[in-house]
């Protein structure tokens, strides 16, 4: 990611060596954060079977609750003086959760795969809460904490929920 232009750099007290790191660290989370948003509809959409509403409700309201943070995520960059995503390319290239795109996908293993990639969130922003720490960006640290909780309450939600899909 290239430094921000003079017009967009947001003036900060923070050493801007430091926050280039926080910041390549909180855009991979907020590409991450995107692609599980997507994930977790396209399985809301396409949930079938005996528990369809409760699966269906469920994945609806984390949905909601992960693109909830992505303006929170992309702020934080902005406000620690860089820039952050421009688009589904962009997103397409930082982004380390893989996407589904099968047909069909049975209830169960939505559920397990959304749990694991919940979890896969959790390390992504425990890294990026590392960075935005040894940049001295206590309030990303701060916010990323809250971040960690709900990534960890959905995967719970979600393997809860799979113990007899």
């Amino acid at each position: 990611m290239a430094s921000a232009p003079t017009d967009l750099k947001t003036p900060t007290d923070l050493s801007s060596n430091e926050t280039k790191s926080a910041a390549d660290a909180l855009n991979g989370l907020l590409a991450d954060a995107f692609a599980l948003f997507l994930k977790t509809k396209n399985f809301h959409w396409h949930v079938s079977g005996p528990h369809f509403r409760d699966y269906h409700l469920m994945l609806d309201e984390q949905a909601a609750e992960i693109i909830g943070i992505t303006d929170a995520i992309a702020e934080r960059v902005r406000k620690i003086g860089n820039t952050t995503l421009r688009s589904i390319g962009d997103i397409a290239r930082r982004q380390t959760l893989i996407d589904n795109d099968r047909e069909y996908v049975a209830p169960a293993a939505m559920l397990a795969e959304l749990r694991d990639d919940n979890s896969k969130l959790v390390q992504r922003i425990r890294e990026a809460r590392e960075a935005a720490e040894a940049a001295g960006d206590t309030a990303t640290s701060s916010m990323a904490d809250d971040w960690i909780d709900q990534a960890e309450k959905r995967a719970w939600f979600l393997f809860e929920a799979s113990r007899n899909a």
